[in-house]
């Protein structure tokens, strides 16, 4: 079956025409409930193979699902969307893992330069508002990660999503749809201390951040550490003003229906 997928960039709406399979998706994550991540990720791979991807963020564990993933498919493509505005360590961390995990590493930036989108819309992140922000994300993360999943034919996508990060997140089921994509979320039932037991058996590194009080990290302007009055890990991003970043939330007016639908 042929599905027809409407990719929207800053320059208008693509259409783009991908071999996409029709599953019933209640029965799916009926059938997934109880399954470990890594038999998610092996029936992800049989059903999908070469139009299955993974994005990372090199992020303070993103070594768990780089090391998962690629333990059953080594040469994955792996989509990194890279602002421009990362801390250095993100940059360095990002490098170790590349080259300790061989990753097939695929790095998406947007079309707009950091200093271009500065010269006509300001400081994005200092503005203090969430229209500013979301347009930030549109231009830096969403736009480039679209473009990616285009130009990689992919018909479906792993993410190291966990129901406990945000409130949406706790919506979500282990395979879904967005951006025409089946989306599937191996580890999005997991606790802290599944992260670090898995990171200690197989002796993987978190975040260099994480030492500095970092329990999330992005851009190096809109991250800082966890402190004692947070209720939420997530309200040290964004300025405490939201909790994604668009990368993960419905693109299309059928995608938040279809959302709503799975979680009454």
């Amino acid at each position: 079956m042929s599905r027809s997928i409407y990719m929207v960039s800053m320059t208008g709406v693509t259409l783009t025409t991908t071999a996409i399979p029709k599953f019933d998706l209640h029965v799916i994550n009926q059938q997934m409930d109880k399954a470990d991540a890594v038999k998610l990720v092996c029936w992800a791979d049989a059903t999908f193979g070469d139009g299955l991807v993974m994005s990372t963020s090199f992020g303070i564990q993103s070594a768990v699902m780089l090391h998962l993933v690629t333990c059953v498919r080594p040469n994955i493509p792996v989509v990194w969307v890279d602002t421009g505005y990362l801390p250095p360590e993100t940059y360095r961390f990002a490098d170790e893992l590349t080259h300790r995990l061989r990753l097939n590493l695929k790095v998406y930036q947007s079309p707009m330069s950091p200093a271009r989108m500065e010269a006509l819309f300001g400081r994005l992140w200092e503005q203090g508002d969430v229209e500013s922000l979301n347009r930030y994300d549109q231009i830096r993360k969403v736009e480039p990660m679209q473009r990616a999943m285009q130009e990689l034919q992919a018909t479906a996508w792993l993410a190291g999503l966990r129901s406990a990060q945000t409130n949406h997140r706790q919506s979500l089921d282990r395979v879904g749809l967005q951006m025409g994509l089946y989306k599937v979320l191996p580890i999005l039932q997991w606790h802290s201390r599944d992260i670090y037991q898995y990171l200690q058996k197989y002796d993987l590194p978190y975040h260099p951040m994480f030492d500095q009080g970092y329990v999330t990290v992005g851009d190096w302007h809109s991250s800082r550490p966890l402190m004692a009055t947070d209720d939420n890990e997530r309200d040290t991003r964004f300025q405490g003003l939201k909790q994604e970043c668009g990368l993960h939330l419905p693109q299309t007016p059928g995608e938040a229906e279809s959302l709503d639908s799975s979680s009454l």
